[in-house]
Formats: C-alpha cells, sequence, structure tokens
C-alpha cells in the first residue's frame, strides 16, 4: 500500500505553521515532511519530532504529499493527529 491511500484515511493536519504547533502540543503522532521543501522549514520540524519522539516519514515531493493529503496544491509538511 502507498503512503498516499493510506494518508486520506487519516485525520491530518497540513502546513508548516499547524504541523508544528500540534507537534509542539504532543498531538501529533507522525509528520510527512516533502524532500524537496525548503531545508529551512524542515530541518527544524524533523530536529522538533526527533527530540519530542515522533516519526518523521520522507515524501519525494511537495506534490505527492499535497497529492496524499487530497488537496491541490504542494504541502512541505503534515501531520497524523489523534482525533
Amino acid at each position: 500500500m502507498s503512503n498516499e491511500g493510506s494518508l486520506q484515511d487519516l485525520t491530518m493536519i497540513i502546513g508548516t505553521k499547524q504541523t508544528t504547533r500540534m507537534v509542539e502540543l504532543g498531538k501529533a503522532t507522525e509528520v510527512y515532511v516533502a524532500k524537496d521543501a525548503d531545508p529551512r522549514i524542515t530541518l527544524k520540524i524533523v530536529s522538533l519530532c526527533k527530540k519530542m519522539g515522533i516519526k518523521v516519514t520522507y515524501m519525494d515531493t511537495m506534490k505527492q504529499l499535497g497529492k496524499a493529503c487530497n488537496i491541490e496544491v504542494g504541502a512541505a509538511m503534515a501531520a497524523v493527529v489523534d482525533e
């Protein structure tokens, strides 16, 4: 099963600010990061996830991550959250 199919069935928070907030609040269970996103942004969230013990999964492109989250634009990162 690809990541794209599995993400659409989960509660996702999309975007840098919202993802960071969910990680800081301890509500994120996993974070997806696009490999082609700006490293100045992604390095911060990867470091924070490591500190908080949250799994980070990489997607090849922002477009692929956006599609997996069921949006029509690219996304640098997204978080899976508990409902």
